[in-house]
């Protein structure tokens, strides 16, 4: 019984040994499978940021702003008389925008716009979270840093490509431009219906008056517009 009780106890100690052995082999083999997955994605990240890199455009010509706006015709006696334009646009500088107006379309469009950097990873995962509750898209991820890469330098095409490439150029322009200096693009490049392009023109389209005349009802107005401007319109 000794001698059987000693070889018992000999063959469990050599199990537990092989047993420690293969749990061993099992997490090194894990760890390195997981060190090369990281490799070969950090690898295919930076490859990939290379390839699109090569044909992104330059966002030095966000420096150069000269829009298609209103020609207007005037009789002798100093009256409007007529309009010509492409896109009914009147371009203001930022320092002739109400903060009221700003703040409106910042907290309309992209609440932590002073604090990200052109990207809102926590923006993205909110949006996100709505979309899957509600079934269906009901709220956007783009900052408006993106939105002003996407109507100044980009295509409107939908890709995964096209948002890795504003998300790079969002970062960009971050980097390059204050963010006055972003919304002053925005505010005066963007469609608000009816012909209108920018706020200023919005403002006379719809309230006959400017935007440093605006009520915060109107501000607010004009600030929910961009979503659906012919759904939210005024008029309508």
């Amino acid at each position: 019984m000794s001698n059987h009780r000693k070889t018992s106890q000999i063959l469990k100690q050599r199990a537990r040994r092989s047993s420690v052995g293969i749990s061993r082999i099992i997490i090194k083999t894990v760890l390195w499978c997981g060190l090369l997955g990281m490799i070969a994605g950090g690898t295919g990240l930076v490859l990939l940021y290379f390839y699109i890199n090569e044909d992104l455009p330059k966002i030095s010509k966000l420096s150069d702003y000269h829009p298609p706006v209103i020609s207007t015709v005037y009789s002798e006696d100093n009256q409007k008389i007529g309009e010509f334009y492409k896109e009914r646009r009147i371009v203001i500088p930022i320092s002739a925008i109400p903060q009221m107006l700003k703040e409106a379309f910042i907290s309309a469009e992209d609440s932590r716009f002073y604090s990200h950097p052109g990207i809102d990873i926590i923006g993205i995962i909110r949006a996100f979270v709505k979309n899957l509750e509600a079934g269906g898209v009901v709220q956007g991820g783009s900052t408006i840093t993106q939105q002003v890469t996407k109507s100044f330098l980009l295509t409107p095409e939908r890709s995964y490509t096209r948002k890795i490439k504003e998300a790079i150029l969002a970062y960009r322009i971050t980097k390059t431009f204050s963010k006055d200096e972003i919304l002053f693009l925005y505010l005066n490049q963007i469609y608000l219906g009816h012909g209108a392009y920018g706020v200023e023109s919005a403002a006379e389209t719809y309230f006959g008056k400017s935007v440093s005349q605006l009520n915060i009802a109107e501000c607010a107005l004009l600030a929910g517009l961009p979503q659906a401007p012919s759904k939210y319109s005024p008029f309508r």
